[in-house]
């Protein structure tokens, strides 16, 4: 029997390795279908799905929602919960005031974490993209006054000689009681709604299949993320997935349609007549 491929995009970021370990290593029933993984960063992937390059991609919630058109969120996969939001870093002096004035290194343009910069700021920031890797040592070398970071710069932004001035999923959680949803895996809509279901159960069972198999996954993460210490690799895994990853449930679908109501309020994102979710 001739299998469906499907291309597969997701980051090396520690959650994603981990949540997808059973899926590419086919751990799991993968029902009839072939997946051709391709990895790269986040902000990487938000513009590859601007052209449609993938059939199943990670991206950044903010990408997403730029996106709805052609992209249907899965229930599956997700990054959302509470205290992982993305951090506002500085060297120690600096003017928390003065952040709608000065120019703010962030992880890419279309990421959640940019999003909620303007919605914190109640205006469009003075942004400038790189990739996540480059902003504390840009912050700390004197290039740019702040930065917001995510992934495991929370846990190492010290290191750099910087302060932590406000978290901005700290700041969203206050303000709407809701986790904070970061980044999930979109299907794109000419699948099909019966296809996207199909994935969404995969990915579940790969999630579920981690959990059930503590360590298995170990090597494949590390591999990945290159010289990442191990404790912060963990720290990173158990940050980010939780049981949100296995199914956003009701809490976690309010999250994420909060985030557009008031991205599309604040005119971050357009309009889209198509729902959030493909199935």
């Amino acid at each position: 029997m001739i299998k469906k491929e499907l291309t597969l995009a997701y980051s090396t970021c520690p959650n994603d390795t981990f949540l997808f370990y059973a899926l590419a290593h086919e751990k799991i029933d993968l029902k009839g279908l072939k997946f051709n993984i391709v990895m790269d960063d986040v902000e990487s992937l938000n513009k590859a799905a601007e052209k449609e390059k993938y059939n199943i991609t990670k991206l950044s919630f903010a990408a997403l929602g730029n996106l709805l058109d052609t992209y249907g969120l899965l229930r599956s996969g997700a990054a959302l919960g509470r205290g992982c939001g993305p951090l506002i870093v500085a060297k120690p002096g600096f003017d928390i005031s003065e952040l709608d004035k000065t120019k703010i290194a962030v992880p890419g343009l279309g990421t959640t974490a940019s999003m909620l910069l303007g919605l914190y700021l109640e205006k469009a920031p003075k942004m400038v993209p790189m990739t996540f890797d480059r902003i504390m040592p840009e912050i700390s070398g004197g290039k740019f006054k702040a930065g917001v970071i995510i992934h495991e710069g929370r846990f190492t932004f010290e290191s750099y000689g910087l302060k932590c001035f406000d978290d901005l999923g700290g700041w969203w959680e206050k303000k709407t009681n809701l986790p904070i949803p970061l980044g999930g895996i979109a299907i794109n809509r000419n699948l099909g709604p019966q296809m996207a279901k199909k994935v969404e159960d995969i990915i579940r069972d790969s999630v579920v299949y981690g959990f059930s198999n503590p360590g298995e996954a170990d090597d494949y993460i590390r591999v990945h993320a290159g010289e990442t210490a191990y404790d912060v690799i963990k720290q990173h895994i158990e940050l980010y997935v939780n049981d949100f990853t296995v199914n956003l449930g009701d809490e976690g679908e309010l999250a994420v349609k909060k985030l557009y109501f008031m991205a599309q309020k604040s005119g971050l994102i357009t309009k889209s007549h198509m729902p959030v979710f493909a199935c």
